[in-house]
């Protein structure tokens, strides 16, 4: 079985760092990138479970900008935003663009390897409701009725 694959954007380089290295001694598959430029460009080339994005970020693209793009090249990846500087506005709005929850700096290690899990359970749930649904239309379009466990 593949790794779960998460995806951090986060400007702060240090925590980025950091936050990497803790999720690969836990087995899973975790790129960084620094801007939500490099993070939309990644996206469009793989696909990932599970995304923790920093809302505010210099530059270009911010967390929000970056949340929209990633639900529009993905859907159903799930998206956790981490911040510093807590806004209701802001949270709101990332709530409202599909994110699954969001976390305030610092983050403890538990609080965030809980909702990693929590979001990775949700997309599972989701991607098995699709692969159900793509069984059933198979069998509508070639007639089977055939299933392994007759």
């Amino acid at each position: 079985m593949d790794r779960f694959k998460i995806l951090i954007v986060d400007d702060y380089t240090f925590y980025l760092e950091s936050i990497v290295k803790r999720l690969e001694v836990r087995k899973l598959d975790v790129t960084g990138v620094t801007s939500g430029e490099a993070a939309i460009d990644l996206f469009k080339k793989q696909p990932f479970d599970v995304v923790l994005l920093d809302i505010k970020m210099p530059g270009g693209v911010d967390g929000i900008e970056t949340l929209r793009k990633i639900k529009k090249i993905r859907p159903f990846t799930e998206v956790i935003l981490i911040t510093a500087y807590a806004s209701v506005e802001t949270s709101t709005e990332g709530m409202k663009q599909g994110a699954f929850d969001y976390l305030l700096k610092p983050v403890r290690l538990e609080e965030l390897l809980s909702m990693v899990i929590a979001a990775l359970e949700k997309k599972s749930k989701h991607d098995k409701k699709i692969s159900g649904a793509m069984i059933q239309d198979l069998k509508r379009q070639t007639g089977s009725t055939s299933s392994w466990e007759e």
